[in-house]
């Protein structure tokens, strides 16, 4: 299957997040990504582009510039097997089930199927995660009796139907206030149906995993009222928006959801549960680090640190932090004078404005926008023209032009193009392949036209 990604550039616009941020506005109300589009995309490409701090909006992907955001965004993940819930997490589940279960079933159930010592003794004392989160659903009720509701998930393609559409209105008009006019059924398909993700299946363990984009659907005596936007990927769960239905607000489904795609990750063998982008600059995006063990991916290194006290005590007093950075910082001020002593292009925080020019989003945006190369610009984690130069033959990159399957280097212009300009052929293709990674790049074709 085969890969194909059109280029959109890197552009900076308003940030909806600022008026929830707890840090008093450090920096201005501006964020800046890098973007492309994609019509087709395999899901491993994507797992290495989720790796490397990338997420999708239908069909748009999109890498946030974390070092000049107004509210820096870092990608971050839960090791499925080393997840246990917090008190008010199980708390949150229990309530959910004797809602959907009730009182006169729970009395007549315990009367017609009772427990042995051991199991009693194994409730009180243990959680089991996977088994309580799924403990009301219709399909784990021993019956009789009747449950007081019948509830069930389900896993369904990402396809638009009239039902999900009116739960997705009520959740926009009521949860996020948004007007009807702002509401559409094209920007539904668009932002929670359309992916360019190619549906797949593999075998593990004797099971059958699906990965692409999914819906789950949850009902409650056959209505729908809560939807998870779900990207399955080799190494994980990838939650992309999650939406319920007003009227039951009250039963916390943010939380009941997070715990269920994280028992997906687990029981289906995905390994991790993305929850998407933990950013703790606002108030209303940090409950994400409740769910440990989180760890937080570097956004100059690609490496995963653990979202612990260390790290929390400098996101409570730097708008961004890379852990890698802190390391060298450390080794550089705790070493010899020789260790001391900064060497040639070091990334130190006395000359981190001198490293990484230009340090808001508008300000980038504004620089790009005239003509400044990404490779100008730095932003953290893409690559320098001289580790493509080293890893890749920029020549040889499959393209698509005008319907036509080429290499870069059959353009006429190839030749006399130059990397650093970004309006050039070569420009435009050597900053994609430097934000989405060397790995990645060969398993793309650029649509260009």
């Amino acid at each position: 299957m085969q890969s194909r990604v059109t280029p959109f550039g890197y552009s900076s616009e308003s940030c909806g997040y600022c008026k929830d941020a707890s840090n008093g506005s450090r920096r201005p109300n501006s964020r800046a990504s890098y973007y492309f589009s994609s019509s087709a995309l395999t899901v491993e490409v994507y797992q290495i582009l989720v790796d490397r701090g990338w997420r999708r909006s239908g069909t748009i992907f999109y890498k946030p510039d974390v070092l000049r955001h107004c509210c820096p965004h870092y990608t971050i993940r839960l090791p499925a097997a080393s997840f246990k819930p917090s008190k008010d997490q199980r708390r949150t589940v229990n309530k959910w089930n004797d809602f959907v279960l009730g009182e006169k079933y729970k009395s007549e159930a315990a009367r017609l199927y009772p427990l042995s010592k051991e199991e009693k003794a194994r409730l009180k004392n243990t959680f089991d995660f996977v088994k309580e989160v799924h403990r009301c659903d219709l399909e784990n009720v021993k019956q009789p009796p009747e449950p007081a509701h019948r509830f069930e998930v389900t896993l369904e393609p990402a396809a638009f139907t009239a039902e999900k559409y009116e739960l997705f209105h009520n959740y926009q008009q009521n949860v996020h206030k948004e007007k009807p006019s702002q509401i559409s059924q094209s920007g539904f398909k668009r932002f929670l149906c359309d992916s360019p993700l190619q549906k797949t299946s593999r075998n593990i363990n004797g099971k059958t995993q699906v990965l692409g984009s999914y819906h789950q659907c949850y009902r409650l005596d056959g209505r729908l009222i809560a939807m998870g936007v779900l990207d399955l990927l080799p190494h994980c769960v990838s939650g992309v928006y999650f939406l319920y239905h007003s009227d039951f607000e009250q039963w916390h489904f943010g939380k009941l959801s997070a715990l269920r795609e994280a028992a997906l990750a687990l029981t289906g063998g995905y390994q991790y549960y993305y929850m998407g982008y933990y950013i703790h600059s606002c108030t209303k995006m940090r409950y994400k680090g409740d769910y440990t063990p989180q760890h937080v991916l570097d956004p100059e290194t690609y490496e995963w640190d653990p979202l612990d006290g260390e790290l929390r005590a400098l996101l409570d007093k730097k708008s961004y932090v890379s852990m890698a950075r802190e390391r060298r910082l450390h080794i550089a001020e705790s070493g010899t004078a020789e260790q001391k002593a900064p060497k040639a292009n070091e990334q130190t925080e006395d000359n981190i404005v001198d490293v990484f020019p230009l340090p808001t989003a508008a300000e980038g945006g504004a620089a790009v926008a005239k003509g400044m190369s990404l490779f100008d610009l730095k932003v953290p984690g893409l690559m320098t023209p001289e580790e493509i130069e080293e890893h890749l033959d920029l020549g040889t990159m499959p393209i698509r032009i005008r319907g036509r399957d080429a290499e870069a280097q059959d353009l006429v212009s190839w030749e006399t193009s130059d990397m650093n300009n970004p309006r050039s052929i070569k420009g435009i293709i050597a900053e994609l392949v430097a934000c989405i990674g060397p790995e990645a790049a060969w398993q793309i074709v650029v649509e260009l036209g």
